[in-house]
């Protein structure tokens, strides 16, 4: 089985559910086999402090192990046992040397969701360029709000 890139996402919200048209847009990429949800956890912080979690995943008994090891090394421990043991949910990546507590770092009353996404549209233009001789010298995300920083700091200086 082939995978395409894979990308952990960490967002906040406000309050203690998903609403709107998140869950949605989520099930409409899958559907599309844009992305595939290696998991997904949702953490909840009360008012109190308790927190309470939900997790999944699109991956079926048939995938590899590797994949599984992979989705384990990046996100830490499973969230359900984490909650059961210690009321935190561990994550730590491979690729670098911290790790930190959703626990920690959402207040009480909001909520956070981290989501370990493979990009399946990916994997043509991978195996294209794979094909072509090419090779990755830099990756990484460029944020909207940054282009427009730039721009609006390269307007200033003109």
């Amino acid at each position: 089985m082939e995978f395409g890139p894979v990308q952990i996402v960490v967002i906040g919200f406000e309050g203690e559910r998903l609403t709107g048209k998140i869950i949605p847009e989520l099930r409409r990429l899958r559907e599309a086999d844009t992305i595939r949800l290696i998991d997904l956890v949702f953490v909840t912080k009360d008012d109190d402090g308790e927190l309470a979690m939900m997790e999944t995943t699109d991956l079926k008994p048939e995938t590899p192990v590797e994949l599984g090891l992979l989705a384990a090394a990046l996100i830490g421990e499973s969230a359900v046992d984490s909650a059961v043991e210690s009321e935190r949910v561990e994550i730590g990546t491979a690729f670098e040397d911290e790790t930190w507590a959703i626990a920690d770092v959402i207040a009480p009353g909001t909520s956070a969701a981290v989501a370990l996404i493979e990009h399946r549209w990916a994997i043509p233009l991978r195996d294209a360029l794979n094909e072509a001789g090419g090779f990755a010298l830099a990756d990484t995300w460029v944020h909207p709000r940054d282009l427009v920083a730039v721009g609006a700091e390269l307007a200033g200086g003109a």
